[in-house]
C-alpha cells in the first residue's frame, strides 16, 4: 500500500457540488451519438429470430442492391476475412476436472445461432434508416434446433446441447469448504432452515443505449474507436489483438461521457467490432446506435442464479454450518466474467457479515440458449448476499427469534478483525452490530407496531424487512495509473484510466487534487477515457475512488516532490529548504519563492508532468444495514415501500453527497429487482420481456424517501485514504431487505416463500392459494 504524508490533506468528508453537472444540464455532455456526422455511414444488425438453429443460407442480394447500401457482411464473410472472436478466459474446470470449452463469440453468427437476438448479418449504409430497412430485406434460411433456456433443465445429462464440444451444458464448476464436516454439523443441529432462492435475470437499462463509432486516419491508417466503455484500455487491446489482429498501438479508444454503465458496458461487444471492421474495410467513418430492442435482445443481462440453501443452528440460534448449491446461468456465450461471477465473486461474500465456522458451496455455471450474462451492479455479490439474508429472516421466523437479535448472535465481532471468511477472503474492518444498531435507531424500530396496527385498520398487510450486507470491491486489480500535469497557463490536468459513468469522479478527483495542491477546483481538468494518454484497468467493481483515488493522491505527492526539486535549482538552495504551499514553493524562512505554474513554464512543452501509480494492499469491504417497511393491499397484491433506512460503512467518504447519490440509485435498482424487474424467456427461447411494455421498471412514485446515514467508524485499512467502494452497495442490500419485508407481511396469511419479482399478480395469487390451503 502507498503511504501518504501525514501533513497532506485530500479533501475527505466534503459535500462539494458536482463539477460535471453544469455540462450535463446545459446540454453540453459529450456522448458518442453527439459526434458530428461528417458523412459517416451507419451500421445495422440483422438478428436471429431463433434461439437455436443451423444457418442454412443468408441471402443478402436484395439488401445489397438497395440504394444507399454500401456493404453487407455475414458471419461467413468475417470468418473468410480472418476476423477474430471476442476472447473468453478459460480459467475454470468442468465437473470431473476436464478443462473448460466454450463456443467462440464471433461478431456475427457462423453456421449456428444460439440465442434470439444474436447477430447474423450487418448492413452498412448512408443512413441509419436505410441500413435498418436493408436488414429487413435479408432472406435467411434457418433449420430450427431444440433450445434449452432453464439452467436446471440445461444441467441434466440428456439436455439439449448448446455447445456439443463441451459434452454437456455445465461449462464450469467450483466448490468451497468441507462437505463431510458440514453434513455432520447438519446431522446434529438443533434447527435446520432450508430455502429455495432465485435471483432472477435482469436486463440493464442505462439511460443511454450502447453506441459506437469508428474512423480511420487516411494517412497513418490508425483506427479510432469512440465507444461507451468502462474499461477503455482492455477494449482497445481486445479489439486490436483478438478481433482485428493488428498491433494495439494502431488503435485508439476514446470514451467521453457515458449515460450509465452498471457493469453492462464493460469490454467489447460484437457491434463494436463490426463498426471497427467496417471502418477499416471501407476507409470510411462508420457508426451504430442501439435501439432498446437491441439492448433487450443483444446486450448482456445480469443475475440469474438459482440456489437451494440451508443453515444448521444450535438451540440458541448460533449458526453451526451453511450449505448452498447453485446454478449460474451464463447464457449461450460466456462473457469475460460470465463464469467468474457465480463461481468466484459471489462466493467471496457468501457468508455475509456472519461468523460461520463451516460451509460448503457447490456452484455450477450452465450454458443456455439465452442472451449472455455479464456484470451488472454488484456482479455476484447481490446474489450471494440475497441468499444468506433471505435465510437469516427465514431462520428468525422459524426459530421465533427477533431478526436483529439472530443477526447479532452471529455477527463477526470487531475484535475478530482482520477476519478470514469461509472462502478465504480477509475482511480488514467492519462493525456490523454497530451498523445494525444505528439502523434500528434511525428506522424507529419500536414504532413499527403502531404503524402496523394503523395499516391493518385500513385493510392492509404490513411487514418489516432487515438486511445486513457486505461487499467485496476492487475487481482483483489493486493498482491504477494516472498522469498529473501543471501547465504554464495555470491549469492542473489529471489523466486517469478509470472511467466516469455517473459516479461523479471528476468531482471527487478534483477534490483530492485541490486539497493536496492548495489550488481552486476550477483550475483542475480531469480527463478520462483516452488510451493514448493513460492506460489502466478502468472502472469496475467499485474500484475507482479507493484505488483510482489513491493513484491521484500519490500523483499529487509526486508532483510536489518534482516541483520542489525544480524549485531548489531555480532558487539555488537544497531541496530540504523548499516548502510547498498553495501553488508556491518557498525557501524556508525567507520571502524567496517561485510559483508552480512558473516552474511549468520553464519545462519542455511548458508542462510539469508526473506519471504515477497507486497501489492498495487488498480489496475494500463496504458494508451496512438496511431496514424497510412495506404495506400490501391484499385485494390487489400491490406492494408499497413505506419506509426505507440505510446505515452504510463506506470507510472515509471523500464526498458524502456523491455517496448518498450512489446509495440511493443502488437502492432504487434493488427495489426494482425485488418488486418489478425480471427477464423471462419462454420454452422456445423467445424473450417475452423484450420492451418496457413487458419489463417492469421502478418509477419515482414507487420509491420512498430513503434515509441514508454514513458511518466511518471503521475506516478501510488497505488503502491510504481509508475509503471503501460505494457504487454497488445499495443494489446489494435492497433486494433481500424488501423481499424480507414482503415475506414478513405475507407470513400472517400463511405465505411461506416467493421468488422475486414480487409483482401484484404473484402476491395476489399467493394469498389466494394460502387462503385455499387453510380452508381445505
Amino acid at each position: 500500500m502507498d503511504t501518504l504524508p501525514d501533513t497532506m490533506r485530500f479533501g475527505a468528508r466534503q459535500s462539494v457540488t458536482r463539477v460535471e453537472d453544469h455540462r450535463f444540464i446545459t446540454g453540453r455532455g459529450r456522448y458518442v451519438d453527439d459526434q458530428a456526422a461528417d458523412g459517416a455511414l451507419w451500421l445495422a444488425v440483422f438478428r436471429s429470430p431463433h434461439a437455436h438453429a443451423r444457418i442454412v443460407a443468408v441471402d443478402t442480394a436484395a439488401a445489397a442492391a438497395m440504394p444507399g447500401v454500401v456493404a453487407v457482411y455475414t458471419g461467413a464473410d468475417l470468418v473468410a476475412a480472418d476476423v477474430g472472436a471476442i476472447p473468453t478466459p478459460l480459467m475454470f474446470q468442468r465437473p470431473g476436472g476436464a478443462p473448460m470449452t466454450v463456443p467462440p463469440r464471433r461478431l456475427l453468427a457462423h453456421e449456428i445461432v444460439r440465442f434470439v437476438g444474436e447477430g447474423v448479418a450487418a448492413v452498412v449504409a448512408t443512413t441509419r434508416e436505410t441500413a435498418q430497412a436493408a436488414c429487413e430485406a435479408i432472406e435467411a434460411d434457418f433449420a430450427a434446433l431444440p433450445a434449452v433456456v432453464d439452467p436446471t433443465a440445461a444441467s441434466l445429462p440428456d439436455a439439449v446441447q448448446v455447445w456439443p464440444e463441451a459434452g454437456g451444458n455445465v461449462v464450469a464448476a467450483m466448490s468451497y469448504g468441507d462437505a463431510a464436516a458440514v453434513d455432520a454439523a447438519f446431522a446434529k443441529a438443533a434447527h435446520v432452515v432450508t430455502l429455495d432462492v432465485v435471483s432472477q435475470r435482469l436486463v440493464p437499462a442505462a439511460m443511454e443505449p450502447r453506441s459506437t463509432m469508428a474512423e480511420v486516419d487516411p494517412k497513418s491508417g490508425r483506427l479510432t474507436l469512440h465507444v461507451q466503455s468502462q474499461t477503455p484500455a482492455t477494449t482497445r487491446d481486445v479489439l486490436a489483438e483478438a478481433i482485428l489482429r493488428r498491433p494495439k498501438d494502431s488503435v485508439r479508444v476514446l470514451v467521453r461521457d457515458i449515460g450509465g454503465g452498471f457493469g453492462q458496458k464493460t469490454g467489447v461487444y460484437p457491434e463494436d467490432g463490426l463498426v471497427a471492421y467496417a471502418a477499416v474495410k471501407l476507409g470510411r467513418k462508420v457508426r451504430w446506435r442501439a435501439d432498446r430492442a437491441d439492448e433487450f435482445l443483444g446486450g448482456t443481462h445480469g443475475r440469474d442464479l438459482t440456489s437451494t440453501a440451508a443453515l444448521a443452528l444450535d438451540a440458541r440460534g448460533r449458526i453451526q454450518a451453511f450449505r448452498v448449491t447453485s446454478l449460474g446461468n451464463t447464457g449461450a456465450y460466456l462473457t469475460s466474467a460470465g463464469a467468474l461471477i457465480p463461481l468466484v465473486l459471489g462466493p467471496f461474500v457468501a457468508t455475509g457479515t456472519y461468523d460461520i465456522p463451516l460451509l460448503h458451496l457447490d456452484i455450477k455455471a450452465v450454458m443456455t440458449n439465452t442472451a449472455p450474462l455479464g456484470a451488472y451492479r454488484g456482479a455476484g455479490r447481490p446474489e450471494a448476499v440475497y441468499v444468506i439474508e433471505r435465510l437469516m429472516d427465514a431462520a428468525a421466523r422459524q426459530l421465533k427469534i427477533d431478526p436483529c437479535k439472530l443477526r447479532k448472535i452471529n455477527f463477526i465481532k470487531p475484535a475478530q478483525m482482520p477476519y478470514t471468511n469461509g472462502t478465504g477472503q480477509v475482511y480488514d474492518s467492519g462493525m456490523f452490530a454497530h451498523m445494525l444498531d444505528r439502523a434500528v435507531e434511525r428506522a424507529d424500530w419500536d414504532g413499527f407496531a403502531a404503524r402496523k396496527k394503523a395499516a391493518k385498520a385500513k385493510g392492509l398487510l404490513y411487514g418489516r424487512g432487515v438486511a445486513s450486507y457486505i461487499e467485496w470491491t476492487g475487481a482483483r486489480a489493486h493498482k491504477e495509473r494516472v498522469s498529473l500535469h501543471a501547465t504554464a497557463d495555470g491549469r492542473i490536468v489529471l489523466h486517469s484510466a478509470t472511467q466516469a459513468m455517473g459516479q461523479g469522479l471528476e468531482t471527487s478527483y478534483a477534490q483530492i487534487v485541490a486539497q493536496a495542491l492548495g489550488v481552486p477546483m476550477d483550475v483542475i481538468d480531469v480527463i478520462q477515457g483516452d488510451t493514448d494518454l493513460v492506460q489502466g484497468v478502468g472502472s469496475v467493481g467499485s474500484r475507482s475512488l479507493f484505488i483510482g483515488g489513491t493513484a491521484v493522491a500519490v500523483a499529487t505527492v509526486d508532483l510536489i516532490r518534482k516541483a520542489r526539486d525544480k524549485a531548489s535549482e531555480l532558487l539555488e538552495t537544497s531541496v530540504a529548504d523548499i516548502e510547498y504551499d498553495a501553488g508556491w514553493l518557498s525557501v524556508a524562512g525567507t520571502d524567496r519563492r517561485v510559483g508552480l505554474f512558473e516552474i511549468a513554464s520553464r519545462e519542455q512543452q511548458a508542462i510539469l508532468k508526473v506519471d504515477s501509480q497507486g497501489e492498495v494492499d487488498a480489496p475494500s469491504w463496504p458494508n451496512g444495514a438496511h431496514i424497510c417497511e412495506v404495506e400490501i393491499d391484499p385485494q390487489t397484491g400491490r406492494v408499497a415501500v413505506a419506509r426505507y433506512t440505510t446505515v452504510d460503512d463506506v470507510g472515509v467518504p471523500m464526498n458524502p453527497m456523491l455517496v448518498f447519490g450512489q446509495i440511493h440509485g443502488g437502492v432504487a435498482q434493488g427495489i426494482g429487482q425485488a418488486l418489478f424487474e425480471g427477464g423471462v424467456y419462454n420454452e422456445d427461447g423467445q424473450l417475452l420481456t423484450a420492451s418496457f411494455q413487458d419489463y417492469g421498471m421502478p418509477r419515482a412514485d414507487d420509491l420512498p424517501a430513503i434515509d441514508t446515514t454514513l458511518d466511518d467508524s471503521a475506516p478501510c485499512r488497505t488503502n491510504p485514504l481509508g475509503a471503501k467502494g460505494c457504487g454497488e452497495s445499495g443494489a446489494i442490500g435492497a433486494p433481500p431487505c424488501v423481499v424480507n419485508g414482503v415475506m414478513d407481511a405475507l407470513a400472517s396469511v400463511g405465505v411461506q416463500n416467493l421468488h422475486a419479482p414480487l409483482t401484484p399478480a404473484k402476491i395476489w395469487q399467493a394469498i389466494r392459494d394460502a387462503q385455499a390451503a387453510a380452508a381445505a
